[in-house]
């Protein structure tokens, strides 16, 4: 009986430590990778008219279905 409350222990502590770290990823990690796919998306999609300023970032303009919005991408995206 007490191997087995140990083997039920060592689960819930593997479980434990799991949930933590998808609460970690999904709480501190992933907005940082969904910002950055979602600003790749909206400088591949962009209409960049602008010249690059001093930083090498672009003033550019995109449609997202309903309105046009401004977003600042990296020169070597304007077209």
């Amino acid at each position: 009986m007490k191997e087995a409350t140990g083997e039920l222990n060592m689960t819930v502590v593997t479980v434990v430590a799991i949930a933590a770290v998808a609460a970690f990823f999904y709480a501190f990690v992933w907005p940082a990778i969904k910002t950055s796919i979602e600003q790749s998306t909206h400088c591949a999609d962009a209409v960049c008219p602008g010249t690059s300023s001093t930083d090498g970032l672009v003033s550019c303009f995109y449609y997202d279905g309903s309105s046009t919005k401004q977003i600042s991408c990296k020169a070597n995206n304007s077209r």
